[in-house]
Parts: structure tokens; C-alpha cells; sequence
């Protein structure tokens, strides 16, 4: 009982030090004054609704960048730093997305919200492509400013048909996948991947209550192969 005790601590303790991380960046881009002018344009394009990206706009950016589309915020965002596979998005100087290796939104950070998502166990996202059943997923969500922690909920992950995505005018041949959450917390995700490598180009991901991510990888980050 005491080992748990411990480990629970050690991982409430981590969960603090990646929200007062996040913070610690909000603040540092809001004071920012000599912010990368490689990125200034794709902040320009926050709070105009229905922001859509156009190729030429993409190109002229260096950057990975992806298109967001929440409840309160539209942007092309773009991917500020990598560490252990923990890919964190910039959306201006109000949010800190982050993302890992498979697509999946874990966390968001802004001034007056943070939530955070994260598997439990072995996650199926790791080999998308190579779903073919239905399956379980283990979830665990915190939410601040309500300071719910540790809210556990599972998904059922479903494989459905190939659908036409349109992605900066060009059309990818994608497989739907549906994940159905209950427990805790209910929510209904969409994920269209490569059907090779399982990679997600698009995704509707609920992080919270009436929460919901949209996002559409514009020029994805591609780590250096060894």
C-alpha cells in the first residue's frame, strides 16, 4: 500500500511540474518580443473563425504546422519543440497544445484552462493500421480550472471504411477510425489515418467536457531517422 502511495505521489508530482512547463512557455511567448518571424504569420491567423490555411502559406513556412479548430480558438498552429516524443504546438501566445508520436492531443494549455488525456497501458494508436477489431482503451483525464484529476474512462476503438480527406486541395484515401468513451467522462473521437502507416492526418478528440479538438496535420513533423 505504501509502495502505491508513493507512486501516486511521484505521478500527481509530474502531472504539476508538466502544468507549471506549460505555463512557464504562455508566459514566456506573451512577454515575447523577438519571437521567431518564421511562425509570426501563422499566429496572425488566430481568432479568425473558420481559418483555413492555404498551400502557399504552409510552403512559405518552414515549420511543421497543423490546423486547430476548438471551441473558443482557430489557428494554424506550429510545433515549437520535441522532447521524448512529447511534440508541443504553439497556437500564438494564448495556447500550448501537445501532442505525442501518433497524433494523439494529450494536453492544452492556456491561460484560464489545462486539461490533459493520456493512455493507460498499451495503446493501440502506437500500430493504427494494423486494427482490424474492435478494442479497449484505458483513459485518465485531468481538468483544471474544475481540478478534476485522475478521471478514468475507457474506449472502444473501432476500424471503419476508407473516406476522401481533403487536406490543402489534395485528396487522401483515409481509414475512419471511431472511438466510442464512457465511464467518466463520454465523449465520441474520430481519427482518419494512413492506411500504411497508420499515421493521422485528421482528428476530432475530446479532451473535456464540450471540449473538442479538431485538427488537420498541414506539414506534419517527421523525426530524423537514426
Amino acid at each position: 500500500m505504501m509502495c502505491m502511495d508513493v507512486l501516486r505521489a511521484r505521478s500527481n508530482l509530474r502531472r504539476t511540474l508538466q502544468w507549471m512547463m506549460a505555463l512557464s512557455v504562455l508566459a514566456t511567448l506573451a512577454g515575447c518580443t523577438t519571437a521567431s518571424r518564421a511562425t509570426s504569420d501563422s499566429f496572425r491567423l488566430l481568432f479568425k473563425r473558420q481559418v483555413v490555411a492555404t498551400p502557399e502559406q504552409v510552403a512559405a513556412n518552414r515549420f511543421p504546422q497543423a490546423q486547430l479548430k476548438t471551441p473558443d480558438l482557430s489557428a494554424v498552429m506550429v510545433l515549437g519543440y520535441v522532447d521524448a516524443g512529447r511534440q508541443s504546438w504553439y497556437a500564438g501566445s494564448n495556447a500550448v497544445f501537445q501532442l505525442d508520436s501518433t497524433g494523439l492531443v494529450t494536453g492544452v494549455s492556456s491561460p484560464g484552462r489545462q486539461l490533459q488525456a493520456r493512455i493507460i497501458g498499451a495503446s493501440p494508436f502506437v500500430r493504427l493500421e494494423a486494427l482490424n477489431a474492435s478494442t479497449t482503451v484505458q483513459r485518465e483525464y485531468d481538468w483544471i480550472p474544475s481540478y478534476r484529476m485522475g478521471v478514468q474512462a475507457t474506449g472502444t476503438l473501432t476500424r471503419g471504411d476508407i473516406e476522401s480527406i481533403s487536406i490543402l486541395g489534395k485528396e487522401r484515401s483515409l481509414v475512419r477510425f471511431d472511438e466510442r468513451i464512457v465511464g467518466g467522462f463520454r465523449a465520441h473521437n474520430i481519427y482518419w489515418a494512413d492506411p500504411v502507416t497508420g499515421f493521422i492526418w485528421k482528428s476530432r478528440q475530446q479532451l473535456g467536457p464540450s471540449y473538442t479538438v479538431e485538427l488537420v496535420q498541414l506539414k506534419p513533423y517527421r523525426p530524423a531517422k537514426d
